[in-house]
This record gives structure tokens, C-alpha cells and sequence, in this order.
């Protein structure tokens, strides 16, 4: 757990119920918060004060070059038209998945030799991409956390390619309340993603390990 009296700031990109959900959660652990949308701050200050009250509601850039870690909270579609400029240098979580049905066929995630984060991280070139909170509702984030020791207390997984931007998440992680298994590659979080086997379930740490023991992907299998 995080234990020193300055928590990485955090700009939260999407303030639908999945940015919503982050961001309560985060505030609540001590995290500062700024949230931002597609446009003019003044749009959603008055949600941000209601519904995630402590969160500030800033233009996308400005949170963004204050941040220590970015979530990316947005419809996958749209991640096509984002400033990717923006997020240069940064740590960016990414908790966003592509769901055909809902989001259209997007042609950029449409190579099956890559998971769709590893699609993210393509265009990214510049950021450090880490792999979660896509696996676990909205709804369930605030419910389903729990203190550290307890035997309740569920797991999440962590995707990197970077062993120390995967690590300073697993720590945001724990400290909003729950158990962290980390892969060490990105390209592992595709047992994150719909169809895999942690895709909305509920598991402690050991369970969680055993189901995506089965799902990762050979580091010499063809990109």
C-alpha cells in the first residue's frame, strides 16, 4: 500500500459512470482528482460537484499535463479522434475495452495479432501504457472493495510492458481496496478483456492467478 502522505495526482479522461465510479474511489483513498471531457470544464462542473464531489473538472490538456497518472475512461471509439500529443511522457492506465456490438466496428482494433491495449500503446508510442480496472463493472468499484488482509478482498489485474509504472498502479490499486496480480506484459491483459477468464469476476488474489496462468500469450508466439 501507498504510504506516503503524497498521493500521485490523478486526471481521469471520461466522466461517464466508468470515470464516475474511478474517480469516487480514488478521492476517497486520498487521491487529488481532476476529471475532464471532450470540451468547456464549466459543462460538467456541476455534475463533478454532485456526483464525484472533490474531483475538479479542468480542460483535458491542463489535467492531463498535471497528472502523474492518466485513466483513460472513454467509449474505445473515440480513442481514434483523442490528442494523443497530449499524453506523452505520461503513465496512461488504460480501462477501456472493444465491444464490437456497442462501439461499431473499429477497424483500428481490428488486428487479432494484437490486444486491443496493445493497439493503444501502438499509438502511444510515447506513454507508458498499463492494462486495468476494464475487467471489473463500474458498478461493483465502490461495493466490492475491502481493507488489505481481508479474506474478501478481491483481486485486480495490472498489464505492463514497464515494471515500475505497473508497480506505482498496483500500489493506486491497493490502496482504493483491493488485491493486485500483475502480468509483466501488456499484451497478458487480453485475459482482461471480454471473453477472458477475470472478465467480471469476482476473485481473491489465487484465483485470479490460476485463471490467467491459462490465458497468457507465448512470448515467442508471431505479433
Amino acid at each position: 500500500m501507498n504510504t506516503g502522505t503524497t498521493r500521485p495526482r490523478v486526471a481521469i479522461l471520461g466522466v461517464g459512470h466508468v470515470g464516475s465510479a474511478l474517480a469516487r474511489i480514488l478521492l476517497d483513498a486520498g487521491y487529488p482528482v481532476d476529471v475532464a471531457a471532450s470540451g468547456d470544464p464549466a459543462r460538467i462542473q456541476l455534475i463533478a460537484s454532485v456526483v464525484m464531489p472533490g474531483a475538479h473538472a479542468r480542460w483535458a490538456a491542463d489535467a492531463v499535463a498535471d497528472a502523474d497518472v492518466v485513466i483513460l475512461a472513454i467509449p474505445l471509439h473515440r480513442f481514434a479522434t483523442l490528442d494523443h500529443g497530449m499524453l506523452a511522457g505520461k503513465i496512461v492506465i488504460d480501462s477501456m475495452n472493444y465491444w464490437a456490438p456497442t462501439d461499431g466496428v473499429q477497424p483500428l482494433f481490428e488486428d487479432a495479432s494484437l490486444t486491443s491495449s496493445e493497439v493503444v500503446q501502438e499509438r502511444l508510442a510515447a506513454s507508458t501504457v498499463v492494462k486495468s480496472f476494464n475487467h471489473i463493472g463500474y458498478h461493483e468499484m465502490e461495493e466490492d472493495r475491502r481493507p488489505a488482509g481481508d479474506p474478501d478482498r478481491r483481486a485486480l489485474g495490472v498489464a505492463s510492458d514497464d515494471a515500475e509504472a505497473a508497480a506505482l498502479v498496483a500500489s493506486l490499486i491497493d490502496d482504493v481496496g483491493y488485491d493486485v496480480v500483475i502480468a509483466e506484459r501488456l499484451r497478458d491483459g487480453v485475459a482482461f478483456e471480454p471473453g477472458g477468464p477475470v472478465f467480471g469476476a469476482r476473485l481473491n488474489s489465487g484465483e485470479f492467478r490460476t485463471a490467467v496462468a491459462g490465458e497468457l500469450i507465448p512470448a515467442d508466439a508471431a505479433a
